[in-house]
């Protein structure tokens, strides 16, 4: 597991709100807290923070979000701008971690112009870094057009560290499809978990040699959406913030669905739980009867 990823200046600064996502329960370890920031002085800071009050198994650093409010800051893969940069947070995030290991997540570059994961990735080790995790796509790419596999495979020859693919893994097939390909000693799977946490299982039953189980019914998605709001309003103690901040959660789960559109629809204006689970029986109710 890694967390969201957290300011450097929000941890150093103690918003409750970024400390909030350094918190995780005994049952998500392995766990990493992942932070990003331009500043090296700031991530030795906040990597310090982390390590004395919360204790993860990893400290990763962020060099992939391409999201403009984080770059405009050079943060995430605004970093990548300035790959001596990128050199000395890791230095200074390894100083601050205390003896805990430290792992990067890094794009393929900037632009296609600045595109070179090896020497990104070499760099990365040379710093210090533990493992590194690559999505194969530029920052100028967002998220559209192909995550390019082979330099996955490019950057593992290269280097001797644990490198970790990631990028368009939707489906079991994917992850296995990727790690064939691309000789990665593991896969992160991201946007793919959105709704659909029943990916891992699948995965893993295939790298087993056995049939991954089925996409899950309706009532089995109701089921584990209900189940997963209950853990978050454990977590917040306000059932209304929940049920609002879940809302797009509801949304990949139902996704695919007879009707999905209208269900999504009705979900994305929730205010609470009871009225979740008055949409989900009502849904359910006519299927129920005609099955």
């Amino acid at each position: 597991m890694v967390s969201e990823f957290l300011s450097s200046e929000g941890l150093r600064r103690g918003a409750k709100n970024v400390h909030d996502g350094a918190y995780f329960t005994p049952e998500e370890r392995p766990i990493g807290i992942q932070l990003f920031g331009s500043e090296p002085a700031a991530m030795a800071e906040a990597a310090d923070l982390v390590a004395r009050h919360y204790a993860p198994d990893f400290i990763d650093i962020n060099f992939g979000c391409p999201v403009k409010k984080v770059v405009k800051r050079n943060g995430g893969s605004g970093c990548l701008k300035d790959l001596r940069l990128v050199e000395r947070i890791i230095r200074s995030v390894l100083d601050g971690a205390a003896g805990i290991p430290v792992t990067v997540k890094t794009r393929s570059g900037w632009d296609d112009a600045t595109r070179d994961p090896i020497d990104i990735a070499l760099r990365c080790q040379d710093a210090g870094a533990s493992m590194l995790t690559l999505h194969p796509r530029t920052r100028a790419q967002m998220y559209g057009g192909r995550a390019q596999w082979e330099e996955i495979a490019a950057v593992k020859q290269a280097l001797e560290i644990p490198v970790v693919g990631n990028g368009d893994i939707k489906t079991a097939d994917d992850a296995v499809r990727m790690l064939e390909e691309t000789g990665c000693d593991g896969i992160m799977i991201a946007r793919g978990a959105f709704g659909n946490p029943w990916i891992f299982s699948q995965v893993r039953a295939l790298l087993n040699g056995q049939v991954p189980r089925p996409a899950p019914s309706a009532a089995e998605r109701f089921a584990v959406a209900r189940r997963h709001a209950t853990l978050q309003v454990e977590l917040q103690g306000d059932s209304r913030r929940t049920a609002i901040e879940f809302r797009k959660h509801l949304g990949w789960y139902v996704r695919g669905l007879p009707g999905a559109a209208e269900l999504r629809d009705r979900l994305h204006h929730v205010e609470s739980m009871a009225e979740v689970e008055r949409i989900f029986g009502e849904y359910l109710g006519p299927r129920q009867a005609v099955g």
